[in-house]
C-alpha cells in the first residue's frame, strides 16, 4: 500500500488537485485515497465506478474495438477526471482525481495524470 500512497501524493501535488483515489471498478472500493475535496471520496469512488462500468458496457454494446482513456466530468467549481488503468497488474482499476476549476489547469492536470497512471502497479 505504500506505493499506492505515493501515487496519491503524486496526484495531490498536481496544481489545483483537492482529492484523489485509486478505485476497483467492480467493487467501487477505493484502494487508496487522499485529499480534502469537500465530500466523501469513498462515496464518490463507488459512484464513479458505476460511470466507468456503464461506459464499458456501452463500448461493448456498440462493438467498438477501443479502450477508455479518460472520462471528464465538469462541474461548476470542479473537474472530476477518471483515468482507467490498463497496464499489467492494474487492470480493473481507475484513478479518480478532483481538480479545482479556478486553481487548476485542466490540460496540464490531464498530462500529469497520464504520466502518474503509466507508473502505477499494484
Amino acid at each position: 500500500m505504500a506505493q499506492l500512497d505515493n501515487v496519491i501524493a503524486d496526484l495531490l501535488s498536481i496544481e489545483g488537485a483537492s482529492g484523489a483515489a485509486i478505485v476497483d471498478i467492480d467493487s467501487g472500493m477505493a484502494l487508496a485515497a487522499g485529499g480534502t475535496p469537500g465530500f466523501d471520496l469513498n462515496v464518490a469512488a463507488a459512484g464513479n465506478s458505476n460511470v466507468v462500468r456503464a461506459k464499458l458496457r456501452t463500448i461493448t454494446d456498440l462493438e467498438l474495438k477501443d479502450d477508455i482513456e479518460d472520462i471528464l466530468i465538469t462541474l461548476q467549481g470542479q473537474y472530476h477526471l477518471i483515468n482507467v488503468l490498463r497496464g499489467q497488474g492494474n487492470a480493473g482499476l481507475f484513478i479518480y482525481l478532483v481538480l479545482n476549476r479556478v486553481t487548476g489547469n485542466l490540460a496540464l492536470a490531464r498530462h500529469k495524470l497520464r504520466a502518474v497512471a503509466g507508473a502505477v502497479s499494484v
